[in-house]
């Protein structure tokens, strides 16, 4: 094998550096895969241009990046799903606590991986379009049916329909895509927000009902396409998406809310350290915003929580999603890999310029770089 490569975070708030890297071997449980695609996350984002406000416990430099797909390389002790060679898309844990940050960061050329954590890939799917999964479709599916969050039924092939409705509030975005299709699966009826320019792939996804998201009276449209039917929770995309989330979940009479978003995007902050009254603003925003999204939810007895995506390694939801539900689900094409990709560079070196992209603002599709 060639030598491995990174694109390091050299230092809080710096850009990336494309530098060599260890060669790092499998453990237990643990695949290496040759990265032939990756894609951008606002938490990578967030982590690059905040600096330490989040993942404190990243040294650096750092190796960021959860999306990967590509060849398995070699597999470690104990692996049974994957043997070398096998195409497979896998979430990379490395920026979460307690993992090996360099080995398991996505933004380099061999990537170790959780094999509980990947799927294999039908040989019709290219490494482009699946990598949009990974992050995004765990994230979804920890919203949907962890004990903690919205605890609904998993999906299966053939489901029968519970007729109760889930709303995701942020259909076209890459969660959003996902938590559609999964809470379909399962045999939910999802109703989605999504601008007008999305409505249409919303629906292909699976959403009985569309509503725009930019319509000042988008709560009240949600509202009332619940009908009769017992709503079983909310999932909350998006900036300010907590309110909008809390309030639909009162009137339908759901007693869940599954937070993916803060009041407030970390982006706005100024990319320096140090206080400033950036800084103090828009912390206060935050505070502030949540302080009354929580205020609200427990007025009409709704629990509203954030969604933390890695929480599903430590549970039953993982298994279920990467070994149970993706493999069949892609081979028999009942999985889309939504939102569409859109390839913006070759090699390492075009990782910051994805995230210089993502920072500027991406809506209803994935921004990735081939490798």
């Amino acid at each position: 094998m060639p030598p491995n490569t990174a694109a390091w975070l050299p230092s809080p708030r710096a850009d990336l550096v494309v530098e060599p890297a260890a060669m790092h071997e499998p453990g237990a449980g643990e695949i290496l895969i040759r990265s032939r695609a990756i894609a951008v996350n606002p938490l990578d984002d967030v982590k690059q241009w905040t600096g330490n406000l989040m993942y404190r416990w990243l040294g650096y430099p750092a190796v960021l990046g959860e999306d990967v797909a590509g060849e398995v390389a070699a597999v470690g002790p104990g692996v049974t799903r994957f043997a070398v060679g096998d195409r497979v898309a896998a979430y990379a844990v490395g920026m979460e606590r307690g993992r090996r940050h360099e080995a398991e960061g996505a933004f380099q050329l061999y990537v170790v991986v959780r094999e509980d954590l990947a799927t294999p890939l039908p040989d019709g799917l290219p490494f482009e379009r699946a990598v949009v999964l990974p992050l995004a479709v765990s994230t979804a599916a920890t919203a949907l049916f962890q004990d903690d969050q919205l605890a609904l039924r998993s999906p299966t092939a053939q489901a029968r329909p519970t007729g109760k409705t889930v709303v995701v509030w942020g259909g076209s975005t890459s969660v959003g895509s996902n938590a559609i299709q999964l809470a379909v699966a399962a045999g939910y009826r999802v109703i989605a927000t999504a601008s007008a320019h999305s409505e249409a792939r919303v629906r292909e996804l699976g959403a009985h009902l569309v509503v725009d998201r930019h319509d000042p009276g988008a709560v009240d449209a949600v509202v009332a396409g619940i009908g009769e039917d017992p709503l079983v929770g909310v999932v909350a995309i998006g900036t300010g998406s907590g309110d909008a989330a809390v309030r639909i979940a009162a009137a339908g009479g759901a007693r869940r809310v599954a937070l993916l978003s803060p009041p407030v995007a970390f982006t706005t902050l100024p990319r320096r350290g140090g206080p400033s009254v950036a800084f103090l603003r828009t912390m206060a925003r935050i505070g502030l915003s949540q302080l009354a999204t929580q205020v609200r939810a427990r007025a009409h007895g709704v629990t509203a929580r954030f969604v933390w995506g890695s929480s599903l390694m430590s549970n039953d939801v993982g298994p279920m999603l990467w070994r149970d539900y993706l493999p069949a689900a892609l081979a028999a094409g009942r999985h889309i890999c939504a939102p569409d990709p859109e390839i913006v560079g070759e090699g390492l070196e075009s990782i910051q310029h994805a995230l210089n992209l993502l920072h500027d603002g991406v809506s209803a599709r994935k921004l990735v770089v081939r490798l």
